[in-house]
């Protein structure tokens, strides 16, 4: 099933269910308002969500084109979004980048920060930002949403919370964060609003490439219009969404409505940092980490962060091709008050 928020003037938008081509919807406002009405009451949404997705991919109701650009995020604000990083391959060069020896820890027990959730951006929505020099970066991820989850929740427990499934662009101003990581009090002027593709989907919607609680397909980004990555996800994710989720609800219960993301998609190459596309390697699905490696192998980084005029795409397609999410399409603007 494939579920969106359309805008309609309201900061919550309406929800409706999108037919697997993405190319037609219907509205399911009658069923719940909102994505976060349907997800408080999912047992009894969900099964008419269902029907409603099932008519509609076969034609007997009514129908509208659907057009992503009318999209918000499916969550637009969220009561929590708690960001991960699984791939620990990306917080390996990063620390290695700056000399610096990674706990073994990280291999046993997730990083994961709390981020604004207020305020998502529209998967077209420009990215706002107020200097260059702050280093904006985009960060491509999935992320799912979950249901109610109780504190200590087990990792069994944490899977079957697991709601819906959709694409992230974690925006990160990467001039920023050292400053703020030097006070020992984490991440917030460094991380302002995300993006989240047009639609979000059940687990069953992935078929065989949902497995062992990832996604089992490449998350393709381009820079500037041209190749800039196609990271498989479920390779190198060191844990998965329900150890995500478990590891949220240690102390807390998770609600309706929680986004947890994945962290940046990130492989390795032959056991080493991963090549460029045009190397015939997958690629990166931040800038941060081709800096990384450049560092690494050159002393310095080469590539510079995004300046205003720079765009970004982020999708994800089945095995057949086809457009899985819809696409999260940006170009970084001046902010303008």
């Amino acid at each position: 099933m494939k579920l969106a928020s359309l805008k309609n003037g309201q900061r919550d938008g309406r929800l409706v269910v999108v037919s697997k081509d993405l190319a037609w919807f219907a509205d399911a406002t009658r069923i719940a308002a909102t994505m976060q009405a349907a997800l408080d009451d999912w047992e009894r949404c969900e099964p008419e969500l269902r029907s409603l997705y099932e008519e509609l991919n076969r034609e007997t109701i009514p129908r509208e084109r659907f057009h992503e650009h009318d999209a918000l995020s499916p969550l637009p604000r969220a009561f929590q979004w708690a960001d991960g990083s699984a791939y620990v391959n990306h917080v390996e060069l990063v620390r290695k980048a700056r000399n610096a020896e990674m706990p073994d820890s990280f291999w046993t027990d997730p990083l994961m920060y709390q981020g604004g959730s207020d305020a998502f951006l529209a998967p077209r929505d420009d990215i706002p930002l107020g200097d260059e020099a702050w280093g904006c970066d985009m960060e491509g991820e999935v992320a799912v949403i979950t249901g109610d989850a109780p504190m200590g929740c087990t990792v069994e427990e944490a899977r079957d919370s697991i709601r819906l499934i959709m694409l992230v662009n974690d925006v990160s101003l990467r001039g920023l964060i050292p400053a703020e990581l030097g006070k020992g009090f984490g991440f917030f002027q460094s991380k302002p609003p995300s993006a989240f593709s047009p639609v979000a989907v059940t687990p069953d919607e992935l078929g065989d490439a949902w497995a062992d609680n990832k996604v089992h397909l490449p998350l393709i980004v381009h820079y500037n219009n041209e190749p800039f990555g196609a990271a498989e996800c479920g390779i190198d994710m060191t844990f998965d969404f329900a150890q995500l989720v478990a590891h949220l609800a240690k102390t807390r219960p998770v609600t309706a409505g929680t986004v947890v993301g994945s962290g940046t998609i990130s492989n390795k190459l032959d056991g080493g940092p991963g090549k460029p596309i045009s190397e015939g390697g997958v690629g990166y699905s931040c800038i941060a980490e081709i800096r990384m490696i450049e560092t690494i192998a050159d002393g310095k980084p080469s590539t510079s962060f995004m300046k205003f005029g720079d765009t970004v795409k982020i999708q994800m397609k089945d095995r057949a091709g086809k457009s899985i999410f819809g696409a999260i399409e940006q170009t970084v603007v001046k902010y303008e008050k």
